[in-house]
């Protein structure tokens, strides 16, 4: 619905044409909701629709190869949130896909467009902070979703759900990542040890350049939602986002306060609406997409490695995934 409401409202260069969704009653609400006339129980209907000039998926992970496969035979341009899919084989069987289509194909990482992020990567290509030497980044949800999602089957898991966002910036501020070492495990929600997923890991990093990361991911981050990025460089550091939501102070005797960012629509709503609107001009521009179906699967790659880490307990290269 989100994704609708910013295509139908907040990008004058789109018209939302059709929705389709395996839920019927929730095809048709979004449909009412937007004024549409036509509406999809089934992908294959949408996609026969020619009407159509462009595709956005943003179903669930484990439907995006079905979705995708079937969307490049009609040539079309396609846009998929991340992450590409939950295994690196279906990964790859998409790349393929869409190059024999030779369809448009971006990817949905938006802290890529989020301006506090690109002003960071100006930064660093500008030599601000010197040769870039370590990277830090955290990211913290304020509470567990349903376990129903967090079944790494479902959703991938911690890593391939969470953490890839980090990872995707790792890789555009830092160069391509070559070793991970993952820790973690269940230690703020007990009833998540039936997924078989942590709710709480740590990475560590060495970059092909040789330079050094580590990222952290947490789902109980209960204060708020706590996202950012470090880079540490020969010159000095870059810190990218921000914990206060608005822009005051409360100071008293009981101490000084502020509010927090409640999630990810307020924290990166922007970002969201900003890489539509690149996808969009992409497209009518004929232009190469901003974020390719590679970057997919090499973030994926080393979520994957990182998992794989994760369940060994010990450091994997990720050219072995």
């Amino acid at each position: 619905m989100t994704y609708a409401e910013y295509l139908a409202t907040r990008i004058p260069q789109a018209k939302l044409v059709a929705v389709a969704d395996a839920v019927a009653e929730r095809a048709s609400g979004c449909a009412q909701t937007f004024g549409l006339t036509k509406c999809y129980a089934s992908h294959l209907d949408l996609i026969a629709d020619r009407e159509i000039d462009a595709l956005v998926v943003v179903t669930t992970t484990t439907t995006h190869r079905e979705i995708i496969l079937d969307a490049a035979q009609s040539g079309r341009p396609i846009f998929c949130e991340k992450p590409l899919a939950l295994s690196l084989a279906e990964a790859r069987e998409i790349k393929d896909a869409v190059l024999k289509a030779n369809c448009l194909f971006q990817m949905g990482f938006m802290r890529r467009f989020d301006k506090g992020y690109r002003a960071g990567k100006a930064k660093i290509q500008s030599g601000a902070i010197g040769t870039p030497v370590v990277f830090r980044g955290s990211s913290r949800d304020p509470y567990r979703p349903s376990l129903e999602f967090l079944a790494p089957e479902k959703s991938g898991g911690l890593i391939l759900d969470m953490a890839v966002h980090d990872i995707d910036i790792a890789r555009w501020y830092m160069g391509e990542i070559a070793t991970v070492y993952a820790v973690g495990g269940v230690l703020a929600y007990p009833e998540m040890k039936s997924t078989g997923d942590a709710d709480n890991v740590i990475m560590v990093f060495t970059f092909e350049s040789g330079c050094l990361g580590e990222i952290d991911v947490s789902r109980n981050g209960v204060y708020g939602y706590d996202i950012r990025a470090e880079v540490l460089g020969t010159s000095g550091t870059i810190k990218v986002g921000y914990l206060r939501e608005t822009p005051i102070l409360v100071l008293t005797a009981g101490g000084v306060t502020h509010d927090v960012v409640p999630h990810f629509p307020e924290r990166f709503g922007q970002a969201y609406i900003d890489q539509l609107t690149d996808f969009i001009r992409n497209v009518s521009e004929e232009k190469e997409p901003s974020v390719t179906v590679e970057d997919g699967i090499k973030g994926l790659q080393v979520a994957v490695a990182a998992t794989h880490s994760l369940k060994m307990t010990d450091k994997v290269f990720v050219k072995d995934f």
